[in-house]
């Protein structure tokens, strides 16, 4: 039960996710950006949409004894993911999507998370993919998860970095991607 309700407030947030982006696509369309890679954001919705149920489902059909200690860690991580996509989110401000969409010629954003890490809501992701599942002990959705959530990761990142241009490549070509290992550009 408390893990299905972990699962719930998660998937109560993405709905307020694809609201804002829906706001902010129609304020990025409607002063000339420019959308790519819609083909593997279906493909990522359902991905998303899919281990949200697993993550209910797995526990369930595993019949796995319930570990509080376990649970707070991993409600504590994704706490912490949580916290980095809303700086993410709020760091970009109306320029934040759930899709690829790029305004020409707008400057890198490289405040808030992003004077550490490149892609920090990706970070968080990856948080998520692993500790939400683990809530209530299933492993074996977090392992397919986050090997899944890998490949995905591994095609976003290319078109994002592709649509974002030379701009931004060098304005974040100290920044690591996934690992903050102390003051970079954009600092």
């Amino acid at each position: 039960m408390f893990g299905t309700s972990v699962v719930t407030a998660v998937a109560l947030q993405r709905v307020a996710e694809l609201l804002v982006s829906r706001r902010n696509a129609r304020w990025a369309l409607a002063r000339s950006g420019v959308e790519t890679g819609q083909a593997h954001y279906r493909v990522m919705v359902a991905f998303h949409a899919l281990f949200l149920v697993a993550c209910v489902v797995e526990p369930l059909l595993a019949d796995r004894p319930f570990h509080g200690g376990r649970a707070a860690a991993c409600v504590a991580a994704l706490l912490l993911a949580q916290a980095l996509r809303w700086w993410s989110m709020a760091s970009l401000g109306v320029r934040w999507n759930a899709r690829v969409i790029v305004l020409p010629d707008a400057a890198p954003v490289t405040s808030g998370p992003y004077r550490f890490l490149r892609h920090p809501n990706y970070v968080a992701v990856v948080i998520e993919m692993i500790a939400l599942p683990m809530v209530q002990g299933a492993w074996i959705t977090a392992i397919i998860a986050t090997v899944g959530n890998a490949l995905l990761l591994r095609t976003r990142v290319a078109v994002e970095e592709r649509a974002l241009g030379a701009q931004w490549a060098h304005a974040f070509r100290t920044t690591p991607r996934r690992i903050p290992r102390g003051r970079h550009a954009g600092a």
